[in-house]
């Protein structure tokens, strides 16, 4: 399962408390992911285009708390993978037209807004929602590696919308128009932590900020690895080339010191310079042995 489909089920699974949360959350979702058809006559209906099959039921079931009917509907993408979408039809009757209105979809003539009102946004709760509804409706989470989180929207104002929605709740998200559509979005653990605990997605966090352990962990597994062995092959060379020096040499005609050192690379061909200082008698310090042994080099050059 992908992040983003994570990331919606979990967010499809918050129950809103209250009628104003539920409104807002419907508004993040129409915003982001809605159109209008003109039906004629004045008649209008709404579609809500959606990725999810348990986003489809969260919105049927927003619909069905303020006795809106819907119906859900299914095609299949012509690009890509040809992966099933999840349609929410609501037809356009007066009770239909006054709860959208007051979501902030609609003005009072039925037209659609651009965002909605200040009334719908009002508290804390209301803007949680709709970062809720806007995630549900067109929001994508791609990662570990590389996070990047975004919200896709039709216009370049409803982006800009959605992320000043979000400063005001401690979240950081930026604007991009991509010419055919707009999205908010924020890089990097930190920033897209702030947004998904504003829209209430701890679960995912928690994932996230585990995922992120884990990798710097085997990171640093695999540096210390690295080294260890970097270091095991220069020991390795350097005690070779030793060894090699040392069968040029006659050793009865070395001095007391540097034949000692030449004994004990004989006798001990993988030992490190430093356990070759403690087997001298009396033991010496491993720049001593190092010294000693580069001199045992050069007159064997």
């Amino acid at each position: 399962m992908s992040l983003s489909e994570e990331l919606r089920n979990e967010l499809a699974q918050i129950a809103p408390d209250a009628d104003c949360d539920r409104l807002a959350e419907l508004s993040g979702l129409f915003h982001v992911a809605g159109s209008v058809h003109l039906r004629g006559r004045g008649e209008i209906a709404l579609h809500l285009d959606l990725t999810s099959s348990a986003v489809a039921r969260r919105a049927f079931a927003l619909l069905r708390a303020f006795d809106v009917e819907s119906e859900i509907r299914t095609y299949q993408q012509h690009a890509f993978d040809r992966a099933t979408r999840y349609q929410l039809h609501v037809e356009g009757r007066p009770h239909a037209h006054e709860t959208l209105h007051r979501a902030g979809v609609l003005d009072s003539s039925h037209r659609p807004l651009e965002h909605p009102p200040h009334r719908v946004l009002a508290r804390k709760c209301c803007r949680r929602a709709y970062l809720r509804g806007a995630l549900l409706g067109a929001g994508s989470l791609s990662g570990p590696r590389d996070l990047h989180l975004e919200v896709r929207t039709a216009e370049l104002e409803g982006a800009r919308f959605l992320a000043a929605v979000a400063a005001r709740e401690g979240a950081e998200l930026r604007v991009l128009d991509r010419g055919r559509h707009a999205v908010a979005y924020a890089k990097g653990a930190e920033s897209i932590a702030d947004a998904l605990v504003a829209a209430g997605a701890t679960d995912t966090v928690l994932m996230l900020e585990e995922n992120s352990v884990l990798a710097a962990t085997r990171a640093d597994a695999n540096r210390l690895a690295n080294a260890d062995h970097a270091n095991l092959v220069r020991t390795s060379r350097a005690a070779h080339a030793q060894l090699e020096a040392v069968r040029k040499l006659n050793l009865d005609a070395l001095p007391d010191d540097l034949r000692e050192l030449a004994s004990l690379r004989l006798r001990h061909p993988t030992a490190s310079i430093a356990d070759l200082a403690k087997r001298c008698r009396p033991p010496t310090t491993k720049a001593s042995a190092y010294r000693r042994l580069r001199r045992l080099q050069q007159l064997a050059e």
